[in-house]
């Protein structure tokens, strides 16, 4: 069981990804804008976000870029859920610190599968050694 934390201030889809995911076993929580979510995420420090791009109060762009500053949140994985629908959002996204994208309207299979794969321990995930000047 993994805890996530999704930021999506469409409450349908929010339901949708939390009903599908916990299917699967994992704990879900969902956050409707940016600003808090960025707060619970640094809290709470969940084992995957999955972000909207369009959020209140905090963008998800930014958001993720926040998370990628902070030491203790940079390797958090984060999946993109969005509307965004062109190449150029997504590798923006990627170039911020996103490491998986997805687009909506999604196949709620294809979620699972992308979340699960998210959640497999990674190579070289480790905070890097920091050696003194």
């Amino acid at each position: 069981m993994a805890r996530i934390i999704y930021v999506e201030d469409d409450e349908l889809v929010g339901q949708l990804v939390m009903e599908t995911l916990a299917d699967e076993g994992h704990a879900i929580g969902i956050v409707g804008d940016g600003k808090s979510a960025l707060q619970i995420i640094a809290t709470k420090k969940p084992d995957l976000v999955i972000l909207d791009v369009g959020l209140p109060e905090m963008g998800g762009m930014e958001v993720l870029a926040a998370m990628r500053r902070n030491q203790d949140l940079y390797l958090t994985p984060v999946l993109m859920l969005t509307g965004r629908q062109s190449a150029n959002d997504e590798a923006i996204a990627i170039y911020t610190g996103a490491t998986e994208y997805l687009r909506k309207p999604f196949d709620p299979d294809q979620l699972v599968v992308v979340v699960e794969d998210l959640l497999k321990p990674r190579k070289g995930t480790s905070a890097p050694v920091l050696k003194p000047v």
